[in-house]
């Protein structure tokens, strides 16, 4: 079986390694940061959502997002600077934000979910379940009727693709999660998302990595390439040549600055978010939930509560913006009245640099112009629901098999 090299210890570089060595491949994942790293893999929400079947790029999100980018405080802020790789990627988003691309695009998102969710329940087994695997679904929670309105029509379209779907009342969301105390309109109810605590998964995927044989390299990063004609013979590093057969690039926002020597351009921009995690919450929902208007996300771990949100294009800037977090923080009141602004008072603030592709989709598969270079990269705020399908992907394709879902979506290369 062949050598590989893959870049990056993520959660779908680490998915990715099990599923190659469980192949019989001979797998090295090297990694820029110590493992001690806290990166996007780590303070997500930890949602498996198959609802979440339309793509970033949709209708009327252009319109949304030069609403929100003058306000601090919005879902989604844009930060002013001359970048020709910001302006090239906004005007392929826009292109990309269409009805068509939408239903292109959402049996896609549909199929990698399930499958995901699947292998997710098949490791939970094989950890008895030291991943804190919850199934019990996600609750859309609206503050408002207009919104509750708009995500009916989500929940008509997710029946059409046959994903469980119900429009509940206040009365029923409160039946759904009777431990929190609720001040909405209504919600949707989707029955097949679920949630695990990141912490917990992890560890665990590096604990059956390198039981599976898998080797690491901390601290160490790619700054060149050695070819040899339209094959990769090895990367380079301040502490030497990596050679390998194949090399697997899941570096998330980093990863275009691994290939950019390469010639590759990788349409990409770094989605900062932030998550806040209540070790002792006034209230502990039994559900994972997201507040729809405010586009934040609330997530039980334990006995830990977890709320995160906003899309911050900054390029790659992992500082904290304090008026960020205060929206965030704001709207929990908002729709559970029960919590105040002060609960978070000291509370630590996470933040992670989301890999965003133009149009909402990953990049999964094998450049054209390298033979040995597969992408493994680009899943925005679906890096967790979408990286088991990722990791078998990836070694369904380097093992020579089939891919057992059509990647002509995720080509690398589907941007000139």
């Amino acid at each position: 079986m062949s050598r590989v090299v893959i870049l990056g210890a993520g959660l779908i570089g680490l998915c990715g390694a099990r599923e190659l060595a469980a192949r019989g491949h001979r797998v090295t994942v090297v990694e820029r940061l110590a493992e001690d790293r806290d990166g996007c893999s780590f303070g997500n929400a930890g949602m498996i959502v198959p609802s979440h079947f339309i793509p970033l790029a949709a209708p009327g999100m252009t319109t949304l997002a030069l609403k929100w980018m003058f306000n601090r405080k919005s879902p989604f802020y844009i930060r002013p600077r001359l970048s020709a790789e910001l302006i090239g990627w906004g005007v392929r988003f826009m292109r990309a934000a269409s009805a068509d691309h939408v239903a292109r695009c959402a049996p896609v998102l549909r199929d990698l979910s399930l499958a995901s969710r699947e292998l997710y329940t098949q490791l939970a087994e094989e950890t008895k379940n030291d991943i804190g695997l919850v199934q019990r679904g996600l609750l859309m929670l609206c503050k408002t009727q207009h919104a509750l309105d708009e995500e009916a029509m989500v929940a008509t379209r997710a029946r059409e693709l046959g994903l469980a779907a119900e429009v509940v009342s206040a009365a029923r969301a409160g039946e759904l999660d009777p431990d929190v105390r609720m001040a909405v309109a209504g919600g949707i109810y989707f029955p097949l998302d679920c949630h695990l605590t990141p912490q917990r998964l992890m560890p665990a995927l590096l604990r059956l990595a390198r039981a599976a044989g898998v080797q690491f390299q901390w601290q160490t990063e790619i700054t060149g390439w050695r070819q040899t004609g339209h094959r990769l013979a090895a990367a380079i590093t301040a502490l030497g040549e990596i050679e390998a057969d194949e090399f697997v690039l899941a570096g998330g926002s980093w990863s275009p600055e691994a290939v950019r020597p390469l010639g590759l351009k990788l349409p990409m921009q770094a989605g900062k978010g932030y998550s806040l995690t209540l070790p002792r919450p006034r209230q502990l929902p039994r559900l994972c939930s997201i507040f729809t208007e405010a586009r934040v996300a609330v997530t039980p771990m334990g006995s830990a509560l977890r709320v995160g949100g906003t899309m911050e294009l900054s390029g790659l800037d992992e500082s904290i913006q304090p008026e960020r977090v205060a929206g965030i923080v704001e709207s929990v009141p908002r729709y559970f009245p029960d919590f105040s602004v002060e609960d978070f008072r000291d509370v630590p603030v996470w933040r992670g640099l989301r890999p965003c592709s133009p149009d909402g989709m990953p990049y999964v598969g094998r450049f054209a112009r390298y033979a040995n270079l597969t992408a493994a990269t680009g899943h925005a705020m679906m890096g967790l629901s979408l990286a088991p399908i990722t990791g078998r992907l990836i070694a369904e394709l380097l093992s020579g098999e089939n891919p057992s879902h059509d990647l002509t979506l995720l080509n690398p290369d589907r941007f000139p």
